[in-house]
């Protein structure tokens, strides 16, 4: 759930339009990104960026923040100062990372729409973290060859997918420069699955070991095409974001991949579940990615006692612990 302070400034920042006005952005916008235009642009004014962030800013909040605390519980050393978001957008990766690491003093974005940093800016302001209230925006496009701030943190949410395939691996490489830890979050489909996988064999060949969700740094053993890697984490829905989506239940569910990165040794899981535990009378089955065994299916029975409680708790995208003999 996005924090009260950043839900009431949004609030604010959308009370200028009429729902009407903000859910006809949004289908167009939709409607943009599925037929997208050569050189054109999808936000085109305020309106359309208040839109955009009503739409997405929750969901953006909500994944990147997820994948953000399964690093950040791997790693409970780990304290950064400095953090930098790449194609940042309104800030909901900030946002999420100022809750998860009161740490941090100072926070660059790197965002190429000048609406989209004002909003982002006004929004920022409302935060109970210093850091993100002084936020420093930068107008500029991602590309290689950029000036990197360095930092110790450093995150791309939903924007490495957007770039020419061809620039990516170049992009990676230049947002881990220098980080102690990198979190690249895309959507949870087929092909955002593809860039995250793409975006991992580069961090790795950079020596970082993959932290999260992987429990090892070998390829990856899902077969493309016939499955791929996401998750899910479930969000309400405001009033007005139902309004603005044509949406009637009172959550969503918001499905992302993504790969976690840490400059030099690290603990990791001993494994990860990859799919919604499936829980009958006595048993549960769990689909895992395993260091040593890949993807392989593990029915944990009532017999086992405190591993088979675990199993009972445990949730999709949650780290799993390897029976020791």
């Amino acid at each position: 759930m996005l924090p009260d302070t950043l839900r009431a400034a949004l609030d604010t920042a959308l009370s200028r339009y009429s729902p009407q006005e903000l859910s006809r952005s949004v289908a167009q916008l939709t409607e943009r990104y599925r037929t997208p235009s050569a050189g054109g642009t999808h936000l085109r004014g305020q309106a359309d960026v208040a839109a955009y962030a009503a739409y997405r800013m929750p969901a953006t909040y909500a994944a990147a923040g997820s994948a953000m605390r399964q690093a950040a519980a791997l790693a409970p050393g780990f304290q950064p100062t400095t953090h930098l978001d790449a194609g940042g957008g309104t800030g909901a990766a900030i946002w999420a990372a100022g809750a998860i690491w009161p740490s941090l003093r100072q926070v660059t974005v790197i965002e190429h729409d000048p609406h989209v940093i004002d909003l982002g800016r006004r929004l920022a302001r409302a935060s109970e973290s210093a850091a993100v209230r002084d936020t420093t925006w930068r107008h500029a496009a991602i590309r290689t060859g950029l000036d990197r701030p360095p930092a110790d943190l450093a995150t791309m949410s939903y924007a490495l997918g957007e770039l020419p395939e061809q620039d990516r691996p170049d992009v990676v490489r230049w947002l881990a420069d220098g980080a102690t830890m990198v979190v690249i979050v895309e959507p949870g489909t087929p092909a955002g699955y593809a860039t995250i996988a793409a975006a991992r064999e580069v961090l790795a060949g950079q020596g970082m070991t993959i932290v999260a969700p992987c429990p090892h740094d070998g390829r990856c053993p899902i077969q493309p095409g016939r499955d791929w890697c996401h998750f899910s984490v479930r969000l309400p829905r405001t009033s007005l974001h139902r309004q603005v989506k044509a949406g009637t239940l009172s959550f969503e569910d918001e499905k992302f991949s993504y790969v976690a990165a840490m400059a030099g040794p690290s603990p990791r899981a001993d494994a990860r579940v990859l799919r919604h535990p499936q829980k009958r009378k006595g048993v549960v089955s769990l689909r895992l990615c395993t260091a040593e065994d890949g993807v392989r299916d593990v029915i944990v029975s009532k017999r086992q006692g405190e591993l088979y409680r675990r199993a009972r708790d445990v949730g999709w995208g949650d780290a799993w612990p390897e029976p020791r003999d």
